[in-house]
C-alpha cells in the first residue's frame, strides 16, 4: 500500500511538472508572437513619423516663404533635392541635389539622384536681382517626388 502511495505522487509530481512546462511554452510562443506583431506596428509608426515632415507639400499650395524655408530645412539631408520653378524661370533649378523626374513614374530610374551638381543656390533664391528669386508672397504648387521604393527623394514647387 506504501508503495502504491509514493507512485501516485511521483506520478501526480511528474504530471503537474509537464503541465507547467506546457503553459511556460505556450506562454512563451504567445509572448514572441506579440512581440513581433509590436515591432512591425513600431516599425509601421516610425515609418509614418518619418514621413508625416512632408505631408505639409503633398499636392497644396504654399506660400514662397514656406518655399524658403524648406530650402532651410532639408538642406542638409543627404540623397534630396528640391526643384523651383519661378515665374521668370520656369524651367526650374534644383537644389542640393539633382533627381531625376524626367524618366516615366513606373521606371526604375524615375526618383533617383543623380550625380551632377544642382544648379540652384540659396543666395540666388534670396537676390531680387536673380531669375531664381523665390517671392516670399508667391504661391507655389508643391509636389512630392518618391523613388520606386516610396522613398521621398524631392520635393518640387512650381509658381503659380
Amino acid at each position: 500500500m506504501n508503495n502504491a502511495s509514493v507512485a501516485l505522487k511521483v506520478a501526480a509530481g511528474l504530471f503537474l511538472t509537464i503541465a507547467l512546462i506546457t503553459i511556460v511554452v505556450v506562454l512563451f510562443i504567445s509572448a514572441q508572437e506579440a512581440t513581433k506583431t509590436a515591432q512591425n506596428n513600431f516599425s509601421g509608426i516610425q515609418k509614418e513619423l518619418d514621413q508625416t515632415q512632408y505631408a505639409v507639400y503633398d499636392n497644396t499650395n504654399i506660400s514662397g516663404s514656406q518655399v524658403v524655408s524648406s530650402l532651410r530645412k532639408f538642406k542638409d539631408q543627404g540623397g534630396f533635392g528640391i526643384m523651383v520653378k519661378t515665374g521668370k524661370n520656369p524651367n526650374g533649378n534644383w537644389y542640393f541635389n539633382e533627381v531625376n523626374t524626367t524618366s516615366s513614374v513606373d521606371s526604375v530610374d524615375y526618383g533617383s539622384v543623380n550625380k551632377t551638381k544642382p544648379s540652384g543656390s540659396l543666395s540666388d533664391a534670396m537676390d531680387q536681382a536673380s531669375g531664381n528669386y523665390i517671392n516670399p508672397t508667391g504661391t507655389f504648387k508643391s509636389e512630392i517626388i518618391r523613388d520606386r521604393s516610396n522613398v521621398v527623394r524631392a520635393l518640387v514647387f512650381s509658381q503659380n
